[in-house]
């Protein structure tokens, strides 16, 4: 069940950020709407590195597709792991 609250809660953040867990963040609503969410900081690390991931495989697939793709055994050849 998402932890949902009021922005004005900040008042007392003490018991906001121990509402804190990792993959469970802190949703904060303002005028009734959620404005803010409040993450530990490993889950939000986590969450930038899989967004550079992604980012870096969607280049590499537009690559791929604008040059050609790279044949596996040129892959195995290139670093020296082809079987022979």
């Amino acid at each position: 069940m998402p932890n949902i609250k009021p922005v004005s809660d900040l008042r007392n953040y003490n018991e906001v950020l121990r509402d804190i867990s990792v993959g469970e963040p802190v949703f904060l609503t303002k005028n009734g709407r959620c404005k803010y969410a409040i993450v530990d900081i490993e889950e939000y690390e986590k969450t930038q590195a899989v967004l550079k991931l992604m980012g870096e495989l969607a280049r590499g697939e537009q690559s791929g597709g604008k040059n050609g793709w790279t044949d596996i055994a040129d892959v195995e050849r290139l670093f020296g792991t082809d079987n022979c």
